[in-house]
């Protein structure tokens, strides 16, 4: 694939980006560079190798979900506040 000022203008579009003139030519240096990499790795050999080989069927561990609280932690972040009252933030009024 051919990265030229026809495809930027059409990316542009897609993406919603107004690419700079002054940055244009950076930029498909840029993405010509990544479509030549990513074009290397349509030449690795994947013969023998399963489609789904990082996939597995066992499910991901779930822990319970049990409530708890530590008052500590609540009192030592409380504690750097410039204000505090009844394990809450005090702040100054902003609507009236």
């Amino acid at each position: 694939m051919q990265v030229n000022d026809a495809l930027l203008t059409k990316l542009e579009k897609l993406s919603f980006l107004k690419v700079s003139d002054d940055k244009r030519e950076e930029i498909i240096n840029q993405l010509s560079e990544i479509v030549s990499f990513v074009d290397n790795l349509s030449e690795l050999n994947t013969d023998g190798v399963s489609d789904s080989f990082a996939m597995s069927d066992a499910s991901t561990f779930l822990r319970e979900d049990t409530v708890s609280h530590d008052s500590k932690v609540n009192d030592d972040i409380l504690r750097h506040a410039p204000q505090s009252a009844d394990h809450f933030f005090i702040v100054p009024k902003i609507i009236e």
